[in-house]
């Protein structure tokens, strides 16, 4: 069976979830489809599908030609599957942060009137949506649905049933590549400290523009040797440091190497190196708890971040984590995404010029490290079991075992 698949172009977490699903289904001829960071990924972690396809193709023709279409938070890949009349399942670890400015029965019956004459045509009747609708539009138009377990996430769900109608809504725990997950101990640490800023790049972000983010954590990596020698070795992890873009510095016998890792390799140095920050995203948060490690969570790079850290508050990894608010009052992050995203863009932008307010950031940051590291390994894993408790679910290697078996919902 040919399985066409593609994730959203927001950071590296929707295609590493789409990995770990396409490796569950090593059996089938397994065809990756997009362009931008998920593209950058999928290059980097070539094991994961047989075939590598840019946008630039005729990605309808694409559609039609496989048996399947997995999508990991792609509405637009989903809607195509749609139109096509090919089995879609849409892969979701936000299922519940999606907001909604209309009744989802509305959404529903705008849905059950989608043409599917072609795509052009599908496209255009789903226009009035937002971005995050034409998402849980796509979860309407799915064949089934794979979300994963997050405080909140009982609503969105009990919205579903009370429809009556629609796709099967599985709910799981981490969807995450599990059979690559390196043993504990099995090599001896090269870096004392690994960052892991993740894919970095979405609708908003990039590596050349609307990027304070990252020059404020390249001022504070620089400043990081000055604070904590006990950091000899640095090694800072993500999108930004693929290809040319990696480099090494070196400050007073302490080296720090920027470089973007594949994604077992990367697993290899969390699960060695004893100190782990990284962006507060579900996809490595989970990774790291398989790994029985419990991170410090960097700042906020978009309000999605916001909203994972604020829902995760009640935890040791919640009250921990870093936040911009440590600086700035939040009181000009709109709880919506795009705009709440552009706010942090100012908000880094404001601390990386202003002296007072980067001091302020960087004696809280120091602050926050600091109680990480003298945490006892009974905190660390007490921190690690709750977080297990809250988004724990069934094994995502199950739920896809039910929808690809012979005669499954997805195989019709």
């Amino acid at each position: 069976m040919r399985i066409v698949m593609g994730a959203q172009n927001c950071g590296f977490g929707p295609v590493a979830e789409l990995a770990a699903v396409s490796r569950l289904l090593a059996g089938h001829e397994r065809v990756f489809v997009g362009d931008g960071v998920a593209a950058s990924f999928a290059r980097a972690n070539p094991d994961a599908f047989d075939d590598i396809r840019p946008v630039s193709g005729s990605v309808d023709a694409l559609v039609e030609s496989g048996d399947h279409v997995v999508s990991a938070m792609d509405a637009d890949l989903a809607l195509r599957a749609v139109v096509a009349r090919r089995p879609v399942v849409m892969v979701d670890s936000l299922f519940g942060f999606w907001r909604l400015g209309r009744p989802l029965a509305r959404i529903r019956d705008l849905c059950e009137g989608l043409p599917r004459s072609g795509y052009a045509a599908a496209d255009a009747h789903l226009r009035g949506l937002s971005p995050h609708e034409r998402i849980v539009a796509a979860h309407l138009l799915a064949t089934d649905s794979v979300v994963q377990n997050f405080p909140g996430i009982d609503a969105r769900l009990a919205e579903f049933a009370a429809l009556g109608s629609g796709p099967a809504v599985h709910l799981t725990g981490a969807i995450i590549d599990h059979t690559g997950l390196p043993a504990p101990g099995a090599a001896p640490p090269e870096y004392d400290l690994l960052v892991n800023v993740g894919g970095f790049r979405n609708f908003l972000l990039d590596f050349e523009s609307n990027n304070d983010y990252l020059s404020l954590l390249g001022r504070r990596l620089e400043d990081l040797p000055r604070d904590w020698p006990r950091f000899r070795r640095v090694l800072v992890c993500g999108g930004p440091f693929a290809g040319r873009r990696g480099r090494t510095v070196s400050f007073a016998g302490r080296e720090t190497t920027f470089r973007c890792l594949p994604q077992r390799e990367l697993l290899r140095q969390v699960v060695n190196t004893p100190a782990y920050l990284m962006a507060p995203g579900l996809t490595a948060l989970h990774e790291a708890l398989a790994l029985d490690r419990l991170p410090l969570a960097l700042h906020e790079q978009h309000y999605a971040h916001v909203f994972t850290v604020r829902r995760l508050g009640g935890t040791l990894f919640g009250r921990t984590a870093n936040r911009f608010s440590d600086v700035v009052p939040y009181d000009d992050v709109p709880e919506e995404d795009f705009a709440g995203t552009a706010a942090l863009v100012r908000i880094a932008g404001r601390v990386r010029a202003d002296e007072g307010l980067y001091a302020a950031y960087r004696r809280s940051f120091n602050e926050r490290v600091e109680r990480h590291l003298s945490l006892t390994p009974a905190q660390r894993w007490d921190g690690v079991r709750e977080l297990r408790d809250v988004l724990g679910g069934e094994p995502v290697a199950s739920v896809v075992a039910r929808i690809f078996r012979p005669g499954g919902r997805g195989l019709m």
